[in-house]
């Protein structure tokens, strides 16, 4: 079985302040682990900061306050984190948001934001990662996406392309950073009860606690397996939706959709 790095190594997450990537900060912190904890915002990542500190685990959390749309910061932020924290043996690349699309009243602002963050964000990152480890020759990375990526469904237009983008684009990296001694995994969550699934409105089947969620992952860190995926039991039905022809499928997500007359 493989770690999740050198011990004189740290592992570098973004999108850290809240939901499933705190919930790993603390989790890897129990593990004894140095985790660069990455966010917009230092005021969340402070309050992580003391939170680590009262786990029993002999890790630590470095908050690093950082804007991964920013592709120059992430650059710099890679270099200085390899320089004054130690060499990031893995990357969990988490950084990303959600927001319903109405079909029937699109906006190509509301593609743009999600991309810009949950696509553009994870390059911007894979860019300096892929170049450090690469000259190492080892490393981890890890990509948040989304069981949502798996098929289309109703009001996750947006976010459901990024997701399986970013699905599509691991499955085309591993094999060919693999070369370079380099291990890519695809994180795929289904529901984890965050902020930002605080908000939605329909009920979310099998709806794990970030720590459950938190300690999934690690699990999932510490293997060779491609795709990480927690619950397994909606993993599995949602694979199973894959297999089926279109008639049947959107048989099934038109009782998603809530009936009402075309606007004017």
């Amino acid at each position: 079985m493989t770690t999740t790095g050198d011990a004189s190594g740290c592992i570098w997450i973004t999108g850290a302040s809240q939901g499933l990537g705190r919930a790993l900060a603390l989790e890897l912190v129990r593990r004894g682990r140095t985790v660069v904890a990455s966010a917009r915002g230092l005021d969340k990542l402070q309050e992580l900061v003391k939170d680590a500190a009262l786990e029993h685990g002999q890790g630590r959390v470095v908050p690093w306050a950082l804007d991964v749309t920013d592709g120059p910061a992430v650059a710099e932020a890679v270099r200085t984190i390899e320089r004054d924290v130690g060499p990031i043996e893995t990357a969990v690349l988490n950084a990303g948001t959600h927001a319903p699309v109405d079909g029937w009243s699109l906006k190509a602002e509301d593609f743009r934001k999600l991309v810009e963050i949950n696509v553009m964000g994870t390059v911007f990152c894979l860019e300096p990662m892929i170049a450090a480890m690469k000259a190492r020759r080892r490393g981890r990375i890890a990509v948040v996406a989304s069981l949502s990526g798996y098929r289309g469904l109703p009001s996750a237009a947006a976010y459901g392309l990024t997701k399986a983008g970013l699905i599509n684009m691991c499955e085309s990296l591993r094999p060919e950073l693999a070369l370079a001694g380099l291990t890519v995994q695809v994180v795929n969550p289904g529901f984890v009860r965050t902020p930002l699934t605080d908000k939605n409105d329909f009920p979310m089947p099998f709806l794990m606690e970030p720590e459950a969620a938190a300690r999934a992952f690690a699990e999932g860190l510490e293997s060779d397996r491609f795709e990480i995926v927690f619950p397994r039991r909606f993993a599995y039905l949602l694979k199973l939706l894959r297999l089926l022809p279109y008639g049947l499928y959107f048989a099934l997500t038109r009782r998603m959709v809530k009936d009402r007359e075309p606007s004017a």
